[in-house]
């Protein structure tokens, strides 16, 4: 699914916006961090905001919906990063904030309103409608 590939790779973006200068706090300047983290994040929210569209628009997730699955792919692309970029070993404990998040999308998708139906096309309006023609 488009979305959630779109979901998953603004949130690698996201996640080194937010985090990615921690690895480089000893030698590089708060305002460096500030202005290098602004510029990944515009590059998020070029995946992001088309990611959040097409749930919504195409496959008729609700927004509670959409901030669900986005919380379950940050957790998982935030794992990753911890182990694979900054060295770290996360704890039993957060594998199992990992679980109960992943638990909560399956069941709020496992209600999800699935869309029978394309999404209507935008109205158009023909010269003779404007002008009020019956």
């Amino acid at each position: 699914m488009l979305t959630i590939v779109l979901l998953l790779l603004s949130n690698i973006f996201m996640t080194f916006a937010w985090y990615g200068h921690l690895k480089y706090s000893g030698t590089l300047s708060m305002k460096w961090a500030i202005m290098i983290s602004w510029g990944i994040a515009f590059f998020e929210y070029c995946l992001q905001v088309p990611g959040n569209r097409l749930g919504k628009e195409q496959y008729g997730w609700s927004t509670t919906q959409l901030k669900i699955i986005q919380e379950a792919i940050t957790i998982v692309v935030f794992l990753a990063f911890v182990i694979l970029f900054m060295k770290e070993k996360p704890r039993w404990s957060d594998f199992l904030g990992l679980g109960l998040v992943v638990s909560g999308v399956m069941i709020t998708m496992g209600f999800a309103k699935v869309p029978d139906h394309e999404p209507a096309a935008a109205a158009t309006v023909s010269p003779d409608d404007a002008a009020g023609s019956p």
